[in-house]
């Protein structure tokens, strides 16, 4: 994805969490090539260094742990999104193939939802423009047998970002202020690291109030 300054974005402080993927790198990429300021973390110092390379801030932090995203909120100071990318897919074998093991496996995507949702709400709420997206999957809507366990735990996470939808547009109502911050779902049926790229860079195309909790497929 070429580099070009985004107006939109410039100067904007975004957090991926969880970010050592082909996902994340194609994210940090775009974000960092339209002027936002991109905060990268995963556990392997080493697969960071590929989104160092991209120009991202670096931080060896486990996405899942609210400890460890509450320590990174309190050092980031002001942060205009939280993307968080933990993912992964385990299952087949119909409804009996569904294991305890692969369910285990699996569960850290919700986590990171949690955790990163939970560490950063105050400072997403106070961003003129907060903006927290959650990649899902299609299979939330039709949940198959032998996918059972992910669509589980993709669709806990929906949940959990509605959720978050919920608390922010509470908050602004209570404070009698305009809603600024807004909470989405991303749903992909194969995720394309580029799509993904495109539609996060377009989550300041509109208003938090048109965005606050809506799902979007991505194509």
């Amino acid at each position: 994805m070429a580099e070009q300054t985004d107006s939109r974005l410039s100067g904007r402080r975004v957090v991926l969490a969880g970010a050592t993927s082909t996902a994340g790198l194609a994210v940090a990429r775009a974000l960092h090539g339209a002027g936002a300021h991109v905060i990268a973390t995963g556990r392997s110092a080493d697969r960071l260094q590929e989104l160092a390379d991209a120009g991202a801030e670096v931080v060896v932090a486990d996405a899942t742990s609210l400890a460890e995203m509450t320590a990174l909120a309190s050092r980031s100071g002001a942060v205009d999104a939280v993307i968080p990318l933990v993912g992964g897919w385990r299952g087949g074998g119909g409804l009996a193939g569904q294991s305890d093991e692969d369910f285990a496996a699996l569960l850290p995507a919700l986590e990171s939802v949690r955790a990163t949702s939970r560490a950063f709400d105050a400072a997403l709420r106070a961003s003129e423009a907060g903006r927290f997206a959650i990649v899902s999957s299609t299979a939330v809507a039709r949940p198959l047998a032998g996918g059972a366990n992910y669509a589980a735990v993709k669709a806990a996470s929906e949940a959990w970002a509605r959720a978050v939808a919920q608390g922010y547009a509470k908050a602004a109502r209570e404070a009698g202020v305009p809603l600024r911050t807004a909470s989405v779902v991303l749903r992909a049926k194969a995720l394309d690291p580029q799509a993904l790229a495109t539609r996060i860079l377009s989550l300041w195309d509109a208003d938090a109030a048109d965005l606050n909790d809506r799902v979007f497929d991505l194509e």
